[in-house]
């Protein structure tokens, strides 16, 4: 990341136009249109798609600290443009192994084109490894999917759904097909979209329940058809290396914001008891100094992680540990950090006018995000210690 300037791609004016409307599409929970476009007439949405194809020709490393710096000004437009880079990002990981499967999803984003992350299904803790939506080969070598999908950021937008459906029937059955649904599917009713996104935090995200009844995808959004359970296929790493990596960007960059916000109020706080600035009490310099040091441990971790994504670096099996491990702490960090922030701010914090009691809001769906602290724990125990006995 020698020479490279966050500004260029994401400038202070657009971010704080950006920050300015966050306030108000989490109050009225509506989706930021104007962000999305903002961000879209930037060349944002292909800051990951090569140059020769009309992108930035950006690695994940980069990708990452724009993303830190995203969620710093709205977090939930941050988590939503998230899931779209997470399918240009796998289409760079798997064309830097040779596999072009996903070229289309590169040519699209450089175009305009929206792309939706389609795999969450409520109850389904296999996740990538296996789905309870119905994959129907059809004989020109198209499918149709039925199931539902949770938590679809992008809702209201996407022009494309990325997802898998496990297909029972083939003659080589099961296999998991990934596979990519345009938006016209909507039109002819074999997608609905539930209007049902009333959450506590990250309210701009729109992340809608997706109902498929036998939505198609042409035969030639057919990316992958692989077996279920744990896959050395590069579009399992792909998925799970690059929404890892993009999610601690975005609560690390939430982190990042609250602490900034806590060494201002501390400035500006003054104590009546000694006349001083907040900034000047022993306590709330602990405080802000324990905030500091657990955030200073994840801007270089996760540099040093998507680096070796971009570098095709040879962690073999413990590739999942760390992945699992930079989500889980950037996540539970951020969480702990926005807590000692609200200490740091007092009462104020706690009116919904606060930015911080936003944050405080928005931290929290880290938690529900794969890998979810559970499951982080089983991934690193068995990297570690070796499966549990049968």
């Amino acid at each position: 990341m020698i020479g490279f300037d966050p500004a260029l791609y994401l400038p202070d004016d657009l971010l704080e136009r950006i920050r300015a409307r966050a306030a108000d599409h989490d109050r009225e929970n509506t989706f930021p249109e104007q962000d999305l476009a903002d961000l879209t007439d930037a060349g944002y949405l292909a800051i990951l798609v090569p140059t020769d194809l009309g992108g930035a020709g950006l690695g994940l490393a980069e990708a990452s600290v724009l993303q830190q710096r995203l969620a710093g000004a709205a977090p939930a437009t941050a988590l939503a443009v998230n899931m779209h880079l997470v399918w240009t990002g796998v289409a760079k990981v798997l064309a830097d192994r040779g596999v072009t499967d996903l070229r289309f999803v590169q040519e699209g984003a450089a175009a305009g084109e929206v792309f939706a992350f389609g795999i969450s299904e409520a109850g389904n803790d296999l996740v990538l490894f296996g789905s309870d939506t119905d994959a129907a080969a059809r004989s020109d070598g198209s499918y149709a999917f039925t199931g539902t999908k949770i938590f679809t950021s992008l809702a209201p937008v996407w022009t494309w759904i990325g997802l898998h459906g496990l297909d029972t029937a083939s003659p080589d059955a099961p296999k998991l097909v990934y596979a990519f649904v345009p938006r016209s599917e909507q039109e002819q009713g074999r997608v609905l979209t539930r209007d049902d996104w009333d959450t506590l935090g990250m309210r701009g995200t729109q992340s809608r329940t997706t109902e498929l009844h036998g939505a198609i995808s042409p035969a030639d959004r057919v990316v992958r058809r692989i077996d279920p359970g744990p896959s050395p296929d590069p579009i399992v790493f792909g998925i799970f290396s690059v929404f890892e990596v993009l999610l601690a960007s975005v609560y690390t960059g939430i982190a990042r914001r609250a602490l900034d916000l806590a060494v201002q109020t501390a400035g500006t706080r003054r104590s009546k008891k000694t006349g001083k600035a907040y900034s000047q009490d022993p306590d709330i310099r602990w405080r802000i100094a324990e905030m500091a040091l657990a955030y200073d441990a994840l801007p270089p971790e996760l540099a040093a992680i998507s680096r070796d994504i971009d570098d095709r670096a040879d962690h073999g099996a413990r590739w999942f540990s760390l992945l699992s491990g930079v989500k889980h702490r950037a996540v539970t960090m951020a969480k702990r950090v926005v807590d000692d922030a609200i200490l740091v701010a007092g009462g104020s914090s706690y009116f919904s006018s606060s930015e911080l009691g936003r944050l405080y809001r928005d931290v929290l769906a880290g938690l529900f995000h794969p890998s979810d602290p559970e499951s982080a724990h089983a991934t690193v125990a068995s990297a570690w210690l070796g499966p549990i006995e049968q």
